[in-house]
């Protein structure tokens, strides 16, 4: 039997970034398929002859409830299997560092090295073991982390005959750009509840997002040669400096925490003609979000009046909301989550909000409710990505907690009795 430490580093391996700017629809890299496939021939493996992959790269399984267990609601763990494109995961060369304090050389040729006092939260891995790369990819624990907790507590479960109710598993593509949820198949899928594994730190779960919409700005300007320009000339770039200056500046990604909303200028391209702006609108506070959204039309408009109609054109789009408006009325999932991390050892589970979405956010809108559990990465999007591996294998016993029928007997049929 593999460990859950093996399952990441083998996972680690396989090229699975999805792409902003890759074919249309899902998946958006035809690469993510190598995982999935991988996946499916893993799950065959274990006995389970109904995985497969459908058209659109999303990974299903079930397994059906052991006798006596029928009466349990179906469980759904799902996780992505896609990296993310902000840094590359090709050739990662993932590998195990017992972390003694200090500063980690993750690549001393290169030197390439992870500093302590950049990164704090290392004194709480101190005497472990961490699984990190070479410093020179990232490590993909966002989300292969989470998958290799499910699958490791899924061989385990089957191995030792362990019983549970009915589990609905999924992995899904293109999270990492917004797309995980896109064709996913609720119906099919047959779950009653489910909870992403796609978490940080393996203490802490989360069960409210940001409201989101992403905001597409459009300047145009007049160019003429700089030697006449006087009175002529409009700077659709000095426009848009401009606009992005209507914009409160201190609420940015980089001066903002917690609760705390944010417009963040994700993109500017242009030249004196015309330049396009790609913003994200993040607040969990529905009325903060429909402020800022306020706000930006605002800035619009004045824009136009000081330069005439039509120098900027704006389009706000919703991406989601914060799946806590629809749980709020289902806590007793969210109760269950505490308790198995409880029982898996963790003595005082934490809940932070997500400054970003998941899978969950969206699928919880679409009528699976879905709350998100930690699956043991930190430092995600960069080189200095790791897991410890103790904490990986708490993660597998916090699954295997949450599906064992006693708990769930315990909290949610009792809350539905």
């Amino acid at each position: 039997m593999d460990r859950v430490e093996q399952r990441l580093m083998r996972y680690a391996k396989v090229y699975s970034e999805s792409d902003y700017y890759g074919q249309s629809g899902t998946p958006s890299a035809q690469r993510e398929f190598d995982m999935a496939h991988l996946l499916v021939s893993e799950l065959h493996a274990l006995g389970i002859d109904n995985a497969f992959c459908d058209a659109h790269c999303y990974v299903y399984a079930t397994l059906p409830a052991t006798p006596g267990c029928e009466h349990l609601p179906a469980i759904g763990l799902i996780a992505h299997l896609d990296t993310t494109p902000d840094m590359t995961g090709n050739h990662v060369k993932p590998q195990i560092i017992h972390y003694e304090g200090g500063d980690i050389v993750l690549n001393q040729a290169e030197n390439i090295v992870m500093e302590a006092a950049m990164f704090p939260e290392l004194q709480k891995f101190v005497g472990q073991d961490l699984v990190c790369t070479d410093g020179t990819t990232l490590l993909g624990a966002d989300d292969k982390a989470g998958i290799a907790i499910i699958m490791q507590a899924v061989e385990e479960l089957l191995a030792e005959q362990a019983p549970h109710g009915k589990l609905c598993i999924g992995f899904t593509p293109d999270e990492e750009i917004g797309r995980g949820a896109s064709n996913f198949d609720v119906a099919g899928f047959g779950a009653d509840f489910a909870y992403t594994l796609d978490g940080g730190d393996i203490t802490d779960y989360e069960y409210e997002t940001f409201n989101a919409a992403m905001a597409e700005v459009q300047v145009s300007g007049f160019s003429i040669h700089p030697g006449t320009a006087k009175d002529k000339m409009k700077n659709a770039l000095l426009m848009a400096m401009e606009f992005n200056a209507l914009l409160p500046a201190l609420e940015t990604p980089g001066h903002t925490e917690g609760y705390e909303g944010f417009f963040h200028l994700q993109e500017l391209h242009g030249k004196v003609e015309s330049a396009r702006m790609v913003y994200i609108i993040r607040d969990h506070s529905m009325e903060r979000f429909l402020q800022r959204k306020a706000t930006v039309s605002k800035a619009a408009k004045q824009m136009n009046r000081r330069y005439g109609e039509g120098t900027v054109a704006l389009r706000v789009q919703d991406q989601y909301y914060n799946m806590y408006e629809v749980l709020k009325d289902h806590m007793e999932i969210v109760a269950l989550a505490e308790a198995a991390m409880k029982a898996a050892g963790i003595a005082h589970p934490t809940h932070s909000p997500i400054r970003g979405g998941t899978d969950g956010c969206m699928l919880t809108y679409q009528g699976l409710l879905c709350p998100n559990l930690p699956s043991a990465g930190h430092n995600a999007h960069g080189r200095f990505e790791y897991a410890p591996v103790e904490s990986l294998r708490t993660g597998v016993k916090t699954v295997r907690h949450l599906v064992s029928p006693a708990l769930v007997e315990s909290i949610v049929l009792k809350k539905e009795g």
